[in-house]
This record gives C-alpha cells, sequence and structure tokens, in this order.
C-alpha cells in the first residue's frame, strides 16, 4: 500500500488544525474494539455522515501511531484495506485471527486505523485549497478465552500509590494492575486535604504491570487521600470508583 505515505504530512497537519474542530465524515460504530480470540472473526461497522464520497484506508498497528499499513507485522487481517465510501452508506470491515502465537494468560492490545481521505476539492480562480485528510486510531483489546474474573470489575483490583512526577516535578499516582486485563482511564483524581487534583489525560495500565500517571499540581500528598477513577469499560460506558493511595 502506497496511499498512506502520499498523506503522512496531511494527516500531521489536519490533527493540529482541526483537533478541536473537525470531525471525520466515516465515523466507527464504537470507541473500541474487543476480539475474543476463540472466535474466527468480528466484524466494525463503519458509517459516511458526510453528503460527499470518501476514500478510505484501514489498518493495524502494535501501539506505534507513525507505523504504516505493512511496515508492522500484526497477527490480524483486515478487510477490505482500501475502499471507496459513498455518502450516507455503512461499511463493514472483517477482522481476522491469523492464528500467531499470542499471550493465552492476557489480553493483548492492537490499534485500529481508519484514514478518511475526502474528494478532491474544486478551486476557483481566486482562492487556494488545502485538502485533509482525518485519521481515527481506536484500540483493540484481544481476550483469551477463559481469563479469570471480568473485564468490568478489574478496575477494582488496581493498587495506586505515590510516586515521583515523570518529570522529576511535584508527584505523581502509580497504578498496578494485578488482572489480566487492560484498564483504559478517561480520568484520575487525587483528593487530598480538602483539595482535587486532577488528571484529565488519562492513561492505561496493562494486564500485570504498573504504570504511572502524571496528576497536575500534586505534591506533599496527605495522609487518608484517595483516588478518583472513571475506567472506560468494553462499550465506552464509565465506570466510576474511589481507591485508598498507598504512600
Amino acid at each position: 500500500m502506497k496511499l498512506l505515505g502520499k498523506m503522512t504530512l496531511g494527516i500531521g497537519f489536519a490533527c493540529a488544525l482541526l483537533a478541536g474542530s473537525a470531525q471525520a465524515s466515516v465515523t466507527i460504530g464504537g470507541t473500541r474494539v474487543v476480539y475474543p480470540l476463540e472466535q474466527r472473526e468480528v466484524t466494525v461497522k463503519l458509517d459516511n455522515d458526510s453528503r460527499a464520497p470518501a476514500l478510505v484506508q484501514v489498518w493495524l498497528d502494535d501501539g506505534n501511531p507513525d507505523a504504516k499499513p505493512g511496515e508492522v507485522k500484526v497477527p490480524f487481517v483486515i478487510t477490505p484495506p482500501i475502499f471507496r465510501m459513498d455518502p450516507q452508506k455503512a461499511q463493514t470491515l472483517r477482522m481476522m485471527y491469523s492464528g500467531e502465537a499470542l499471550p493465552q494468560d492476557r489480553e493483548s492490545v492492537y490499534w485500529l486505523n481508519v484514514l478518511d481521505i475526502p474528494p478532491k476539492a474544486t478551486a476557483t480562480p481566486d482562492a487556494n485549497v488545502l485538502q485533509l485528510a482525518y485519521r481515527t486510531r481506536i484500540k483493540v483489546f484481544v481476550r483469551p478465552a477463559k481469563l479469570p474474573g471480568k473485564p468490568e470489575d478489574a478496575p477494582a483490583q488496581l493498587r495506586w500509590k505515590i510516586a515521583a512526577a515523570p518529570d522529576g516535578k511535584g508527584q505523581a499516582v502509580s497504578v498496578s494492575n494485578p488482572t489480566p486485563y487492560y484498564v483504559s482511564f478517561s480520568e484520575v483524581d487525587v483528593e487530598s486535604g480538602g483539595h482535587t487534583f486532577k488528571n484529565e489525560q488519562g492513561g492505561m495500565v496493562a494486564p500485570r504491570a504498573s504504570v504511572v500517571l502524571p496528576v497536575a499540581k500534586l505534591n506533599a500528598v496527605a495522609a487518608g487521600a484517595k483516588v478518583h477513577y472513571t475506567a472506560i469499560s468494553d462499550y465506552g460506558g464509565a465506570i466510576n470508583g474511589d481507591a485508598a493511595l498507598g504512600q
């Protein structure tokens, strides 16, 4: 596939220029994909909500957002890889596991990329036209059969403690995950000494691993501090919870 290489500069410019205002014409029917490993395939629905056709390219990566189609080896095939979507129409993607070895005692994660390339605009003699492509990227959680517990119960089992901030200034929170499931957050708040300190960037902790999450202006955490988190369910819903914050 050579299509992405020609669009790389446009994607970066589009993200910088349109981050707060633009919406992709082609949307994904969900905020994440869960792939039960015992299934032969899963489907993902796309919709073109605009009044214009779009050229769409899809691919998977293993965590590197700059990876181009064909550069990263992933144990899945997704079809169709490139296609046209007419306005107000839908397209179903088929994602199929190729059978390569994956961990069976925990989830794995990949990312689905959907590149929406609008039709070429018609320029008038007195106007310049900037053509932009829009990329959407969501997580694909690969779930082996018979994992213990339930994914929606995993957030309550996390362990939280104070840690040094990644930039060396102030404090942060470290979260450890003893479960076989990934846990993603949309928000993490620390309540300490009558004040609330926020991490509004979210984050994700892998199975049986730890990660440090920055928290704005957090310093000198008082005894009895606690964490309030908003985790994200398989269906994109909120799982709210509170936990003690250890030292």
